[in-house]
Protein backbone atom coordinates (compact mmCIF):
# COMPACT_ATOMS: atom_id res chain seq x y z
CA UNK A 1 0.00 0.00 0.00
CA UNK A 2 1.59 3.26 -1.17
CA UNK A 3 0.44 6.18 0.96
CA UNK A 4 1.87 9.63 0.40
CA UNK A 5 4.29 10.88 3.05
CA UNK A 6 2.42 14.20 2.95
CA UNK A 7 -0.74 12.44 4.12
CA UNK A 8 1.07 11.02 7.16
CA UNK A 9 2.63 14.42 7.86
CA UNK A 10 -0.78 16.08 7.81
CA UNK A 11 -2.24 13.23 9.89
CA UNK A 12 0.48 13.80 12.52
CA UNK A 13 -0.47 17.45 12.97
CA UNK A 14 -4.22 16.85 12.92
CA UNK A 15 -3.86 14.08 15.51
CA UNK A 16 -1.44 16.12 17.60
CA UNK A 17 -3.66 19.23 17.79
CA UNK A 18 -6.99 17.36 17.49
CA UNK A 19 -8.02 20.05 15.04
CA UNK A 20 -8.09 20.48 11.27
CA UNK A 21 -7.92 24.25 11.73
CA UNK A 22 -4.80 24.21 13.94
CA UNK A 23 -3.14 21.67 11.66
CA UNK A 24 -3.82 23.92 8.67
CA UNK A 25 -2.30 26.88 10.51
CA UNK A 26 0.79 24.87 11.48
CA UNK A 27 1.26 23.64 7.92
CA UNK A 28 0.37 27.02 6.39
CA UNK A 29 -2.31 25.36 4.30
CA UNK A 30 -6.08 25.72 3.94
CA UNK A 31 -8.51 23.74 6.05
CA UNK A 32 -10.33 22.29 2.99
CA UNK A 33 -7.01 20.89 1.71
CA UNK A 34 -6.31 19.34 5.10
CA UNK A 35 -9.78 17.80 5.26
CA UNK A 36 -9.47 16.46 1.71
CA UNK A 37 -6.08 14.90 2.48
CA UNK A 38 -7.41 13.12 5.57
CA UNK A 39 -10.42 11.83 3.66
CA UNK A 40 -8.05 10.40 1.06
CA UNK A 41 -5.88 8.82 3.78
CA UNK A 42 -8.93 7.14 5.38
CA UNK A 43 -10.00 5.90 1.98
CA UNK A 44 -6.51 4.50 1.24
CA UNK A 45 -6.32 2.72 4.62
CA UNK A 46 -9.93 1.53 4.48
CA UNK A 47 -10.91 2.75 7.95
CA UNK A 48 -11.97 5.85 9.82
CA UNK A 49 -9.24 7.66 11.71
CA UNK A 50 -11.15 10.64 13.10
CA UNK A 51 -14.49 11.39 14.65
CA UNK A 52 -15.59 14.94 13.84
CA UNK A 53 -17.20 16.95 16.66
CA UNK A 54 -18.12 20.59 17.06
CA UNK A 55 -15.02 20.98 19.27
CA UNK A 56 -12.66 19.50 16.74
CA UNK A 57 -11.76 15.85 16.15
CA UNK A 58 -11.00 12.82 18.24
CA UNK A 59 -9.09 9.75 17.14
CA UNK A 60 -10.84 6.44 16.59
CA UNK A 61 -9.12 3.33 18.05
CA UNK A 62 -7.60 2.79 14.59
CA UNK A 63 -6.48 6.40 14.53
CA UNK A 64 -4.88 6.10 17.99
CA UNK A 65 -3.02 2.98 16.86
CA UNK A 66 -1.73 4.68 13.69
CA UNK A 67 -0.77 7.88 15.55
CA UNK A 68 1.36 5.92 18.04
CA UNK A 69 3.55 4.78 15.14
CA UNK A 70 3.41 7.93 13.02
CA UNK A 71 4.34 10.13 15.99
CA UNK A 72 7.54 8.14 16.67
CA UNK A 73 8.54 8.08 13.01
CA UNK A 74 7.75 11.73 12.33
CA UNK A 75 9.43 13.05 15.47
CA UNK A 76 12.54 11.01 14.61
CA UNK A 77 12.54 12.73 11.23
CA UNK A 78 12.16 16.14 12.85
CA UNK A 79 15.06 15.38 15.17
CA UNK A 80 17.17 14.21 12.24
CA UNK A 81 16.41 17.38 10.29
CA UNK A 82 17.32 19.52 13.30
CA UNK A 83 20.61 17.68 13.74
CA UNK A 84 21.45 18.07 10.05
CA UNK A 85 20.71 21.78 10.26
CA UNK A 86 22.93 22.12 13.34
CA UNK A 87 25.72 20.15 11.64
CA UNK A 88 25.42 22.25 8.49
CA UNK A 89 25.61 25.40 10.58
CA UNK A 90 28.58 23.94 12.49
CA UNK A 91 26.69 24.06 15.77
CA UNK A 92 27.36 20.37 16.42
CA UNK A 93 29.19 17.47 14.82
CA UNK A 94 32.20 15.24 15.21
CA UNK A 95 35.62 15.04 13.56
CA UNK A 96 38.24 12.34 13.98
CA UNK A 97 41.84 13.26 13.21
CA UNK A 98 44.85 10.98 13.02
CA UNK A 99 47.99 12.92 13.93
CA UNK A 100 51.63 12.13 14.45
CA UNK A 101 53.16 13.71 17.52
CA UNK A 102 55.47 15.98 15.54
CA UNK A 103 52.62 17.21 13.33
CA UNK A 104 50.41 17.74 16.37
CA UNK A 105 52.95 19.94 18.15
CA UNK A 106 54.40 21.59 15.07
CA UNK A 107 51.16 22.83 13.50
CA UNK A 108 47.91 21.10 14.42
CA UNK A 109 47.52 22.24 18.05
CA UNK A 110 47.39 25.91 17.06
CA UNK A 111 44.81 25.16 14.37
CA UNK A 112 42.66 23.04 16.69
CA UNK A 113 42.70 25.77 19.33
CA UNK A 114 41.41 28.27 16.77
CA UNK A 115 38.84 25.78 15.45
CA UNK A 116 37.52 25.01 18.93
CA UNK A 117 37.11 28.70 19.73
CA UNK A 118 35.27 29.24 16.45
CA UNK A 119 33.08 26.10 16.58
CA UNK A 120 32.79 25.06 20.25
CA UNK A 121 29.93 22.65 19.52
CA UNK A 122 32.05 20.39 17.29
CA UNK A 123 33.48 17.37 19.11
CA UNK A 124 37.09 16.67 18.10
CA UNK A 125 38.64 13.24 18.56
CA UNK A 126 42.41 13.08 18.09
CA UNK A 127 44.24 9.78 17.77
CA UNK A 128 47.98 10.13 18.36
CA UNK A 129 49.49 7.79 15.78
CA UNK A 130 52.59 7.12 13.77
CA UNK A 131 52.45 8.29 10.17
CA UNK A 132 51.74 4.75 8.80
CA UNK A 133 48.96 4.28 11.37
CA UNK A 134 47.38 7.65 10.54
CA UNK A 135 47.46 6.88 6.81
CA UNK A 136 45.80 3.52 7.44
CA UNK A 137 43.14 5.25 9.56
CA UNK A 138 42.31 7.50 6.60
CA UNK A 139 42.25 4.55 4.20
CA UNK A 140 39.92 2.53 6.43
CA UNK A 141 37.62 5.46 7.18
CA UNK A 142 38.50 5.49 10.90
CA UNK A 143 39.70 9.10 10.57
CA UNK A 144 38.36 12.03 8.56
CA UNK A 145 41.72 13.76 8.17
CA UNK A 146 45.31 12.96 9.02
CA UNK A 147 48.16 15.38 9.71
CA UNK A 148 51.50 13.61 9.67
CA UNK A 149 55.20 14.02 8.90
CA UNK A 150 57.11 13.03 5.78
CA UNK A 151 58.14 10.75 4.26
CA UNK A 152 54.54 9.83 3.45
CA UNK A 153 53.81 8.04 0.20
CA UNK A 154 50.13 7.52 -0.55
CA UNK A 155 48.18 6.26 -3.54
CA UNK A 156 44.91 7.55 -4.97
CA UNK A 157 42.29 8.24 -3.84
CA UNK A 158 44.48 9.41 -0.94
CA UNK A 159 46.54 12.52 -1.46
CA UNK A 160 49.21 14.19 0.67
CA UNK A 161 49.33 17.99 0.90
CA UNK A 162 52.56 19.50 2.27
CA UNK A 163 51.78 22.18 4.83
CA UNK A 164 55.00 23.22 6.52
CA UNK A 165 58.72 22.49 6.40
CA UNK A 166 60.66 21.92 9.60
CA UNK A 167 64.36 21.24 10.34
CA UNK A 168 65.72 18.53 12.59
CA UNK A 169 68.78 18.76 14.81
CA UNK A 170 71.11 16.32 16.54
CA UNK A 171 71.36 16.93 20.28
CA UNK A 172 73.41 15.51 23.15
CA UNK A 173 73.60 15.89 26.91
CA UNK A 174 76.38 17.67 28.84
CA UNK A 175 78.38 14.44 28.96
CA UNK A 176 79.08 14.75 25.23
CA UNK A 177 80.43 18.32 25.42
CA UNK A 178 83.44 17.54 23.21
CA UNK A 179 81.16 16.62 20.29
CA UNK A 180 79.53 20.06 20.33
CA UNK A 181 82.90 21.75 19.75
CA UNK A 182 83.45 20.46 16.23
CA UNK A 183 81.75 18.98 13.19
CA UNK A 184 80.79 15.29 13.28
CA UNK A 185 80.26 12.92 10.36
CA UNK A 186 77.52 10.32 10.09
CA UNK A 187 80.20 7.62 10.21
CA UNK A 188 81.51 8.98 13.53
CA UNK A 189 78.04 8.78 15.07
CA UNK A 190 78.22 5.00 14.91
CA UNK A 191 80.79 5.18 17.71
CA UNK A 192 78.24 6.73 20.07
CA UNK A 193 74.95 5.55 21.57
CA UNK A 194 71.93 6.76 19.57
CA UNK A 195 68.35 7.28 20.70
CA UNK A 196 65.63 7.02 18.06
CA UNK A 197 62.11 5.94 17.27
CA UNK A 198 61.18 2.35 16.52
CA UNK A 199 61.27 0.82 13.01
CA UNK A 200 57.48 1.19 12.56
CA UNK A 201 57.82 4.97 12.17
CA UNK A 202 58.63 7.15 9.17
CA UNK A 203 61.24 8.91 11.31
CA UNK A 204 63.17 5.66 11.56
CA UNK A 205 62.82 5.25 7.79
CA UNK A 206 64.00 8.84 7.25
CA UNK A 207 67.21 8.38 9.26
CA UNK A 208 67.84 4.94 7.84
CA UNK A 209 67.96 6.55 4.38
CA UNK A 210 70.20 9.38 5.62
CA UNK A 211 72.70 6.96 7.17
CA UNK A 212 72.54 4.66 4.15
CA UNK A 213 73.43 7.59 1.85
CA UNK A 214 76.72 7.80 3.78
CA UNK A 215 77.38 4.06 3.68
CA UNK A 216 76.30 3.59 7.29
CA UNK A 217 73.52 1.78 9.15
CA UNK A 218 71.10 3.57 11.43
CA UNK A 219 70.72 1.35 14.48
CA UNK A 220 69.59 3.19 17.63
CA UNK A 221 70.76 1.73 20.92
CA UNK A 222 67.51 2.88 22.51
CA UNK A 223 64.28 2.69 20.51
CA UNK A 224 61.27 4.69 21.66
CA UNK A 225 57.61 4.92 20.68
CA UNK A 226 57.16 8.70 20.69
CA UNK A 227 59.24 11.78 19.96
CA UNK A 228 58.65 13.39 23.35
CA UNK A 229 60.55 10.57 25.05
CA UNK A 230 63.81 11.42 23.27
CA UNK A 231 64.63 14.73 24.97
CA UNK A 232 64.51 13.49 28.60
CA UNK A 233 66.82 10.57 27.77
CA UNK A 234 69.27 12.88 25.99
CA UNK A 235 69.32 15.22 29.00
CA UNK A 236 70.46 12.31 31.15
CA UNK A 237 73.34 11.47 28.79
CA UNK A 238 71.86 8.17 27.65
CA UNK A 239 72.73 8.92 24.04
CA UNK A 240 72.48 11.30 21.09
CA UNK A 241 69.09 11.99 19.56
CA UNK A 242 67.56 13.58 16.49
CA UNK A 243 64.63 15.91 17.14
CA UNK A 244 62.60 18.53 15.28
CA UNK A 245 64.18 21.85 16.21
CA UNK A 246 60.95 23.18 17.74
CA UNK A 247 61.02 20.31 20.24
CA UNK A 248 64.63 20.97 21.25
CA UNK A 249 65.19 24.73 20.92
CA UNK A 250 64.21 25.67 24.50
CA UNK A 251 66.50 22.99 25.96
CA UNK A 252 69.33 24.10 23.63
CA UNK A 253 68.84 27.73 24.61
CA UNK A 254 68.91 26.90 28.32
CA UNK A 255 72.00 24.74 27.96
CA UNK A 256 70.30 21.55 29.12
CA UNK A 257 71.32 19.89 25.85
CA UNK A 258 73.89 20.68 23.19
CA UNK A 259 73.41 20.93 19.43
CA UNK A 260 75.83 18.78 17.43
CA UNK A 261 76.92 20.05 14.01
CA UNK A 262 76.97 17.41 11.25
CA UNK A 263 79.14 17.43 8.15
CA UNK A 264 76.15 16.01 6.25
CA UNK A 265 73.15 18.34 6.60
CA UNK A 266 69.93 16.73 7.77
CA UNK A 267 67.31 17.18 5.02
CA UNK A 268 64.27 19.19 6.04
CA UNK A 269 60.99 17.35 6.54
CA UNK A 270 57.37 18.28 5.96
CA UNK A 271 54.18 18.25 7.95
CA UNK A 272 51.48 17.01 5.57
CA UNK A 273 47.72 16.66 5.53
CA UNK A 274 46.30 13.41 4.15
CA UNK A 275 42.86 13.43 2.56
CA UNK A 276 40.82 10.63 0.96
CA UNK A 277 39.05 12.21 -2.00
CA UNK A 278 36.77 9.22 -2.51
CA UNK A 279 34.96 10.00 0.77
CA UNK A 280 33.14 13.30 1.27
CA UNK A 281 33.83 15.29 4.40
CA UNK A 282 31.10 16.64 6.66
CA UNK A 283 30.58 20.39 6.92
CA UNK A 284 32.71 20.35 10.08
CA UNK A 285 35.41 18.34 8.34
CA UNK A 286 35.51 20.75 5.42
CA UNK A 287 35.76 23.71 7.80
CA UNK A 288 38.68 22.12 9.66
CA UNK A 289 40.39 21.13 6.41
CA UNK A 290 40.17 24.72 5.21
CA UNK A 291 41.53 26.02 8.51
CA UNK A 292 44.47 23.58 8.36
CA UNK A 293 45.12 24.57 4.75
CA UNK A 294 45.06 28.25 5.69
CA UNK A 295 47.82 27.55 8.23
CA UNK A 296 50.08 26.07 5.51
CA UNK A 297 53.13 27.95 4.28
CA UNK A 298 52.16 30.17 1.30
CA UNK A 299 54.62 28.32 -0.96
CA UNK A 300 52.60 25.12 -0.58
CA UNK A 301 49.19 26.75 -0.93
CA UNK A 302 50.36 28.24 -4.22
CA UNK A 303 52.03 25.10 -5.54
CA UNK A 304 49.57 22.37 -4.52
CA UNK A 305 46.19 24.04 -4.94
CA UNK A 306 43.34 23.76 -2.48
CA UNK A 307 42.21 20.27 -1.40
CA UNK A 308 38.64 21.53 -1.99
CA UNK A 309 39.31 21.79 -5.71
CA UNK A 310 40.98 18.38 -6.08
CA UNK A 311 38.97 15.62 -7.74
Amino acid sequence: MAVSYDYYRIFYYVAKYRSFTKAAQQLMNSQPNITRAMNNLEHSLGCRLFLRTHRGVTLTPEGEHLYAHVRIAFEHLLTGEAELTSAKNLEQGRITIGASETALNGLLLDVLSQFHRTYPGIHIQITNQTTPQAIEAIRSGAADLAVITSPAEVKRPLRAYPLQTFPEVLIAGPGFLSLSQGVVSIAQLQEYPLIGLNPDTTTYEFYSELFSSQGCVFHPDIELATVDQILPLVKYDLGLGFLPRFFAEDAIRSGEVLEIALSTPIPTRNICMIRDHSKPLSAAGLALEQMIWSAADPQYRTAAGSPHSTK
